[in-house]
């Protein structure tokens, strides 16, 4: 019954303790937050939402004028190696077995550590902004919720720099590998007659823009670190000189 006694209390004082104030949301330091809040959303709904295909034209003889589509669809978590080129229904290219030729590469670990981190820290914003918002007082009196909020925000810029980079270095083989070089790689065997040229790519606008949105937060991260920072006790003015017209010590009178 004591720890049932205990939780309940703690309980009760959280919850008497819970004001909402929207005042800090006015300030940079919250502020900020409702920014990398947006961001992060931005950021994983571009990326792990993304879905697209890259195409390819065969001509086969004896009519190499009539030209035929192969489509490879691909999509988050980018795995594009079990992404195979389907014929349309019913329809027979060359004489090829075209679900054994796939794109190249797995992208999967970049871009799941990119989307996964996003997610995190739309999270983490939501309890940050909630203890802004209901316990700010509780936020500026005690010394180690602004230091956590502290290495935090400097843990989260680093990642941010870490996962972006390695998201957009993976973004660009994901373009060349579905880019006009899939040709030279897929090129079938079973028929050398057949001639394959590239056709076209889904535009991927909306990767380029969660790669944007991923320094974007890196810089709104780097940024908040210095109001956060002026919140802990690292950042504490000094009173060891204290002007004498706030009560400092008189210099004594002279003999």
């Amino acid at each position: 019954n004591v720890p049932n006694i205990f939780v309940t209390t703690e309980l009760s004082f959280m919850m008497s303790g819970f004001q909402i104030n929207l005042n800090p949301l006015k300030e940079l330091l919250g502020f900020i937050k409702v920014l990398e809040w947006l961001a992060s959303i931005f950021a994983f709904a571009t990326c792990g939402g993304f879905k697209g295909q890259t195409e390819i034209q065969a001509s086969c003889p004896p009519k190499l004028t009539e030209n035929k589509t192969t489509t490879a669809v691909f999509c988050y978590p980018f795995r594009l190696n079990e992404a195979s080129f389907q014929p349309p229904p019913g329809v027979n290219v060359c004489d090829v077995n075209w679900k054994s030729f796939v794109l190249i590469g797995d992208y999967s670990s970049s871009a799941q550590f990119y989307v996964t981190f996003a997610v995190f820290v739309f999270l983490y914003c939501i309890a940050a902004l909630l203890l802004y918002v209901g316990y700010m007082n509780l936020y500026l009196d005690s010394c180690k919720l602004p230091m956590i909020d502290f290495v935090v925000t400097l843990v989260a810029t680093f990642l941010w720099l870490v996962s972006t980079s390695a998201w957009a270095k993976a973004l660009t083989d994901i373009k060349i590998a579905t880019g006009h070089n899939i040709v030279q790689e897929i090129l079938p065997g079973q028929n050398k007659e057949a001639l394959c040229y590239f056709s076209s790519v889904t535009s991927m606008g909306s990767l380029n823009v969660s790669v944007i949105f991923g320094f974007l937060s890196m810089t709104l991260w780097g940024g908040n670190a210095w109001f956060v920072y002026k919140e802990t006790s690292l950042h504490s003015p000094s009173n060891t000189f204290a002007p004498h017209s706030q009560g400092g010590i008189s210099p004594p009178a002279g003999i």
